[in-house]
């Protein structure tokens, strides 16, 4: 961890395997706001919970330990399942960056969500699970 960023592995607790990686960036406390990401890469683990997991403990650690009042997290308009995923954390869609996001020599929109401190707690999120 530096003052503007902390960055995480992802790993199974049982076999110790590396499954993707996390991490707060852009960090600024004066404005109480960070940019959050979450990456699960090993496809045979996806839907299994690790994501979701690893989402608490990060949201729990920015909202809690850092006290941010918001965290921010961008998501590639196509990737349908993770704009669901942080949907039911309780992220909301915010705002399109148009063409903001650039694969496969196609640009896409880039959806940009965010959560608030007290959204967090409300959802019963904020239980240091």
């Amino acid at each position: 961890m530096d003052e503007n960023r902390v960055w995480l592995a992802v790993v199974v607790r049982d076999t110790n395997q590396v499954i993707g990686e996390t991490g707060l960036l852009r960090m600024f406390p004066a404005w109480r706001t960070t940019d959050w990401s979450l990456i699960i890469g090993e496809k045979a683990v996806r839907g299994k919970g690790y994501g979701k997991e690893a989402a608490q403990l990060m949201l729990n650690y920015a909202f809690g330990h850092l006290n941010f009042h918001r965290v921010a997290i961008g998501v590639v308009g196509f990737n349908t399942k993770a704009l669901r995923f942080y949907e039911e954390l309780g992220f909301q869609r915010e705002g399109i960056q148009r063409d903001g996001y650039y694969y496969d020599h196609q640009y896409h929109d880039f959806v940009m969500m965010s959560m608030l401190a007290h959204e967090f707690l409300e959802k019963g999120k904020g239980t240091g699970h």
